[in-house]
């Protein structure tokens, strides 16, 4: 009894996430009442909107209200916009619906980033203050929350960019909006998506809401399926490498050799994969169980052949959401604009004042000089000029997206970089048509590498942290006492060798393996289910290890 009222009531100590036992008890309650009321989707949505704000209150506590804020402010805005036939106000409501949402994403995620780069540009001493908390003391007449610090709402940047592309749908007239604000809410925060993805579009959800549900085998099957996929992808081959090997070297990377160091980024390249991808997977799952479809989020990303594929198969619904609601606004391959000039010299310059590099400053503002004249004397030198810049801002910002650090913007810039160098390495390379094992696997490897390493911008704790694991990649490799290390870590290294390995299956073994899952007897699967539960219980620590993309 005392388990459940610890569940039910809200606790930073309890929250509810995939991989404690707290959220299995919560789902099976939830499920039962499920069960019972499903057919009925004015009481389906209205009971799964209630359980998706209590999930969110035990993740968020206080910070429900927020996501209720956002719910109740785009779902009137996208009535006004469908149905208002004056094009300027069209417009006008379309650009609040933007601005309310990336503000209040802004003030939350990115105070601290915007206050210190004034501070630093105009030698300012700008203190960040959490002005909803010392209105919230205010009105309470006591001082009850932290006015000195802000804390970032989990999942904020997932739902922000849902309620975005909803509007945007509507105002370009490939959506008609909710007529109810349940259906709305439930689609806003259906709990198995809401605080890691993936990103859904009202386009794919919607219709889901009002049409008749019906969870057959073949549903129950795939989603039971991807749940236990899920689990050991996230318990063993991330939370098991990351607690330890991962931590301590990212921690202190000075400490070790740059042998680990390289193979701590490797061993994180998986950790990223299982952590982020084992989250899709589960909500998917989960999603599956109770009729609904999400969209895949993840392909094998570590099979692509360039940087640009990888960016097809990693994170799919974001960026799919990037191409839709920024890459092609800005003109795509197509055309360019003044503004995407502007923000990404703004972006660059901002970079290399992080590094205090006034003379590279010059330089960046030479060549940007140089391409603008070359865009103006030849027009089709203006077409990749344009493109270029508007796959470079996509990135750039798609890394901000990711955290509000230079060093995100760094990882986005990189990855930029990666794709455009592409196209161009396609146009001459001898090799590029290549179907024969040894070309797809230096294709495969030369893109892995160059992904895996980008990533220290990533995971590096800070600059100065980053700095010291590329010192000791480069005077400290010391690769005699590779070993060494490797016996040392040896369950850490079979794990990392399993996981990958495990990634690299062809797809055809894979889809066996779930075939034969499928077709097995209830019975059986039961006892794989308590075999993975198992597993996963021997690789659990007391150190709760949270889902890596909570705080985006």
């Amino acid at each position: 009894m005392n388990r459940l009222i610890e569940i039910f009531t809200f606790s930073e100590k309890t929250p509810l996430i995939f991989t404690q036992a707290n959220f299995w008890i919560f789902f099976a309650v939830v499920y039962f009442i499920y069960a019972l009321l499903y057919r009925k989707k004015k009481a389906r949505s209205a009971y799964l909107l209630l359980i998706s704000l209590f999930f969110y209150y035990k993740t968020s506590g206080l910070f429900v209200g927020l996501l209720l804020f956002s719910t109740v402010v785009d779902f009137f805005i996208g009535k006004g916009i469908y149905k208002t036939g004056n094009s300027t106000q069209r417009k006008f409501l379309v650009t609040l619906s933007v601005l309310v949402n990336l503000l209040v994403l802004s003030y939350f995620k990115y105070a601290y980033f915007f206050t210190d780069a004034v501070n630093y540009l105009f030698h300012s001493h700008f203190q960040v203050s959490n002005v909803l908390a010392d209105w919230g003391n205010l009105m309470g007449g006591i001082t009850y929350f932290t006015v000195d610090k802000i804390i970032l709402p989990v999942g904020i940047s997932f739902y922000t960019f849902q309620t975005i592309s909803y509007s945007v749908d509507i105002y370009r007239g490939k959506l008609k909006p909710l007529t109810s604000i349940i259906d709305f809410g439930f689609f806003v925060s259906f709990f198995p998506q809401l605080v890691a993805g993936p990103i859904v579009r009202a386009s794919e959800f919607v219709p889901q809401i009002h049409k008749d549900l019906t969870v057959d085998a073949s549903s129950f099957n795939r989603g039971s399926y991807l749940i236990l996929k899920g689990l050991i992808k996230k318990m063993i081959f991330a939370d098991f490498i990351a607690m330890h090997f991962l931590d301590s070297v990212f921690n202190a990377p000075q400490l070790f050799s740059g042998f680990t160091n390289v193979m701590a980024m490797i061993g994180y390249s998986l950790q990223i994969y299982g952590d982020f991808s084992g989250y899709t997977d589960i909500a998917i799952g989960l999603a599956l169980l109770m009729g609904f479809e999400l969209p895949v989020n993840f392909n094998s990303p570590y099979k692509a052949l360039n940087c640009g594929d990888f960016w097809k198969r990693w994170h799919i619904s974001l960026s799919t959401w990037l191409k839709d609601y920024l890459y092609i606004p800005l003109g795509g391959n197509r055309k360019g604009s003044l503004a995407s000039y502007i923000i990404t010299a703004i972006i660059i310059m901002g970079v290399l004042l992080a590094f205090g590099n006034l003379n590279a400053i010059i330089i960046i503002f030479a060549i940007c000089g140089s391409l603008l004249l070359l865009a103006y004397k030849y027009p089709k030198v203006e077409h990749h000029i344009n493109t270029n810049i508007n796959i470079l801002l996509t990135m750039l910002i798609g890394g901000l997206w990711h955290g509000a650090s230079w060093k995100f913007v760094i990882w986005g810039g990189l990855n930029g970089l990666g794709v455009m160098t592409y196209k161009y390495w396609r146009k001459i390379s001898p090799y590029e048509k290549a179907t024969h094992t040894l070309a797809v696997v230096w294709k495969i490897a030369i893109t892995f590498t160059f992904i895996t390493f980008t990533r220290i911008y990533f995971r590096g704790e800070s600059m100065n942290h980053i700095q010291k694991w590329y010192h000791q990649v480069w005077y400290n490799f010391d690769i005699a006492h590779a070993l060494e290390v490797v016996l040392h870590y040896k369950w850490v290294f079979v794990m990392m060798l399993l996981g990958y390995v495990s990634h690299w299956l062809p797809m055809r073994v894979k889809f066996l393996i779930e075939e034969v899952y499928h077709k097995s007897p209830i019975l059986l699967k039961g006892i794989v289910a308590i075999i993975v539960a198992v597993i996963c219980y021997q690789a659990y620590s007391s150190a709760f290890q949270p889902f890596i993309y909570f705080q985006f």
